[in-house]
């Protein structure tokens, strides 16, 4: 695959945007929506965090935990949404999705699946400080550990976050056991495509509520995801393996 020069691929004055990064993932769009394609494990992994967003929508805005729309007229921003494997749940759910990645090719393929379910979502291929506006929930899963410059990252998505919303990032922890299961076995064995990881840009819990902070935002809580054999990969208190983060401005 022939590296696009950034002009050509995003035009923008300030990114944390890592175009090999980019260019890796792009080269997996073709793939993305096939369950035992080259993007499988995050087929798996969507799911567990289906999960813990929706509680915490429930939670945070006291919805109705059976009702089918808890985010109807809201505004949602998926940040690294790939080809929309969390950016559809979350327009079913009655979000007004805004929905980027720094791969045009994801975001192509995005369009392509969303027209063939009827769903209306605003796809870019921008990074998140072209972006404009304030939205009430912003998620960015598996991102912030192939960007440039995290603290810049996280500040662009706080600037995006409106008064009173939920921030929810997910992201593998810096630990050996997560280096062990994420890079040597799961990368080693195929399971996911060589060279996605770099394990001097994983960050643990404290650094990334650290994070945070820095950019104005209070955690409300952290949940594990973690792997068994007879669990599969599931929401658990054990933060080693992967964990998610919710935040907000004042809460």
């Amino acid at each position: 695959m022939t590296k696009t020069s950034t002009s050509e691929r995003l035009p923008r004055a300030t990114t944390s945007i890592v175009e090999s990064e980019a260019a890796h993932f792009g080269g997996m769009a073709a793939d993305w929506w096939d369950p035992k394609g080259a993007s499988a494990m995050l087929h798996k992994l969507n799911p567990v965090r289906l999960a813990y967003i929706r509680d915490m929508i429930d939670m945070h805005w006291q919805a109705d935990e059976h009702g089918f729309r808890p985010l109807e007229g809201k505004r949602a921003l998926d940040v690294g949404c790939g080809a929309g494997l969390l950016a559809e749940p979350l327009a079913r759910m009655g979000a007004k999705v805004t929905a980027v990645d720094a791969a045009p090719e994801l975001i192509e393929a995005a369009k392509a699946h969303a027209a063939g379910a009827g769903l209306d979502i605003d796809y870019r291929a921008v990074g998140v400080e072209a972006l404009d506006g304030q939205f009430d929930l912003v998620t960015s899963m598996e991102v912030i550990e192939h960007v440039a410059e995290p603290q810049e990252f996280v500040s662009a998505l706080a600037k995006r976050l409106a008064k009173g919303g939920l921030l929810i990032l997910s992201t593998p922890n810096r630990t050996a056991w997560s280096k062990l299961l994420t890079i040597t076995l799961a990368e080693g064995l195929g399971r996911i495509p060589k060279g996605t990881h770099d394990f001097d840009k994983f960050i643990d819990p404290d650094t990334m509520r650290g994070l945070l902070a820095k950019a104005g935002l209070k955690v409300i809580d952290f949940e594990g995801i973690a792997m068994s054999p007879t669990r599969g990969l599931h929401l658990s208190e054990d933060l080693r393996l992967n964990y998610l983060v919710a935040a907000c401005h004042s809460c």
